[in-house]
């Protein structure tokens, strides 16, 4: 029998906040069932165990990601389409810093078949559309893409473009410039 309250949405809520205010590190079977108030015996009609958390962890993260996305993408294409993407990701990272950390995590099987994985993975597919990207070279457009967005929210959240100027906010605008000059030049290697 399960306990009234408990459900895989409430544990993944818990875990959330668990990871947004502790740490990714910090999400336990046992620590989520220590902030529910049970024993961790509780959950596991509901979770198989931690890595199943995460795994649902990192699904949240994702459809969070795309809904985000979502709405920043909305309408925009080009340089305009990369701010979206990039400010999506910037405001994940800030309001959800366990979210964000678990979008950083190697995913499961399950998680990379997931729809937010899906929606996520378009959406990127999309911001690059206006490039006129063979096929061939969205993914590896994507992977840029995602490795300086990634690479400045994480260096960002670890302090370590705050010690001088330029802004934080003007290496961005730099980097998007760099990177929408890129695209824009961009050529199948034959």
């Amino acid at each position: 029998m399960t306990r009234a309250g408990l459900t895989p949405a409430v544990l993944t809520q818990t875990a959330a906040a668990i990871a947004d205010t502790e740490g990714y590190d910090a999400v336990t079977v046992a620590a989520v069932a220590r902030r529910l108030g049970v024993q961790p015996a509780s959950l596991y009609s509901h979770v198989s165990g931690r890595e199943d958390l995460l795994g649902r962890l990192h699904r949240r993260a994702l459809d969070d990601l795309a809904t985000r996305l979502a709405d920043q993408l909305a309408g925009r294409s080009g340089r305009a389409a990369l701010a979206g993407l990039a400010a999506a990701h910037r405001t994940l990272a800030h309001d959800h810093p366990g979210l964000w950390e678990a979008l950083q995590r190697p995913a499961s099987a399950s998680t990379v078949a997931s729809d937010g994985a899906a929606r996520v993975a378009a959406l990127v597919l999309a911001s690059l559309h206006a490039y006129g990207l063979p096929p061939d070279e969205q993914v590896h457009a994507a992977r840029l893409l995602g490795s300086v967005v990634n690479g400045l929210v994480t260096l960002g959240r670890a302090g370590a473009l705050a010690h001088r100027t330029p802004s934080t906010d003007e290496t961005w605008e730099r980097s998007l410039d760099a990177l929408h000059r890129a695209l824009t030049t961009w050529k199948a290697v034959s």
